[in-house]
């Protein structure tokens, strides 16, 4: 009998999923999926200019999974214990008819969250209201900053910061469960619009977060001084206002989460680097041509793609990918203070966020 099938007789869901831990006894919940490794923007800490130029070869469609390749893998991780999926990219809105994988993810049972994160360049009404009618629960935005100088440095090609804050305006009126917008910090660089950030959104019914600048992958030149911490991030807010500490929505939550008192803004501050999390790590990362990354700083990834187009590729990608995750120990930025962050990992670009 298949092993999947011999799961199923075995118990519900929830107990495949108690079934299922890494070696430092972490659950599968989440996986991010990467739909394309392009994006119209070349953000430095992602996919800086000078490395992503106008002849760097991006992956060839054919080497992308299709759509229902990546309803299978995806469907195997659901079985597994997976409950929440983001789609990522590179920037996912490049993909063509990005809806309709979204309507046949929607439909796997057990699959309780689906979420997009896009830099909302072209998230017009029309396409934030598909998104929305095809499944698309909640959606994050990244924006790092709100004057236009600063944002058009930050993402490279001189993008206009109104068009991204219209496509906030968009993603509120198609009525998303929850909108997010993210804000990496790097020091020097945008740390003067943390505040300004903060208080445009007050009243927007959007949770704001603030992301310390991380060492993924090795293109953007990462050095630990270019790091506005948490804690400084912290203690500017509460230079002006008084802060309020809110408990985490779920085991694993990589914010910590704040609101400011007597004022409607939740905000979130995300410190990879200065208080790592690895602990509470649930996540997988699905590239655009099927390796599966068990770590957001990984060096290689697992290639589902072959077993996927093999015969029987449905049992063997079930069997894969549990033994991947029971195998599991990763946790690079607990020991990144030890072992320097020096070596090769997979870019951003390539694995999303």
């Amino acid at each position: 009998m298949e092993a999947h099938n011999l799961f199923k007789e075995a118990g519900s869901f929830a107990t495949i999923a108690d079934m299922l831990l890494d070696r430092l006894n972490r659950p599968i919940r989440d996986l991010r999926i990467s739909v394309t490794d392009r994006c119209n923007f070349r953000c430095g800490y992602c996919m800086p200019k000078d490395k992503y130029g106008r002849d760097h070869q991006f992956l060839k469609r054919k080497e992308l999974l299709t759509f229902e390749e990546i309803e299978k893998i995806a469907r195997v991780f659901v079985e597994l214990g997976v409950v929440k999926i983001r789609l990522t990219g590179g920037e996912p809105l490049v993909r063509n008819d990005l809806e309709t994988l979204i309507r046949r993810l929607k439909q796997i049972d057990g699959l309780e969250d689906l979420s997009l994160t896009t830099n909302a360049s072209l998230l017009s009404s029309e396409r934030a209201a598909a998104l929305r009618e095809a499944g698309i629960q909640r959606i994050n935005i990244s924006l790092d900053a709100l004057d236009a100088r600063t944002f058009g440095q930050l993402n490279g090609v001189g993008y206009p910061v109104e068009d991204v804050l219209s496509g906030v305006e968009n993603a509120s009126r198609a009525g998303f469960e929850q909108i997010k917008v993210n804000m990496v910090v790097q020091r020097g660089k945008n740390e003067a619009s943390i505040l300004p950030m903060l208080e445009y959104f007050i009243g927007k019914d959007v949770v704001l977060r603030f992301i310390e600048y991380m060492d993924v992958g090795n293109s953007n030149a990462w050095h630990s001084k270019d790091v506005f911490t948490s804690r400084q991030i912290k203690s500017l807010i509460e230079s002006r206002y008084p802060i309020e500490a809110l408990d985490a929505n779920y085991r694993g939550e990589v914010a910590r989460r704040w609101k400011l008192s007597g004022l409607p803004m939740e905000f979130g501050i995300i410190s990879s680097v200065s208080e790592p999390f690895c602990g509470e790590c649930s996540r997988a990362r699905l590239s655009a041509i099927g390796e599966v990354y068990t770590c957001l700083f990984a060096d290689s990834g697992f290639d589902l793609r072959s077993l996927l187009r093999a015969p029987e590729a449905e049992p063997s990608l079930f069997q894969s990918i549990q033994q991947l995750w029971q195998v599991r120990e990763d946790r690079y930025s607990e020991l990144r203070s030890i072992q320097g962050s020096a070596r090769q990992k997979v870019e951003m670009s390539y694995i999303g966020g």
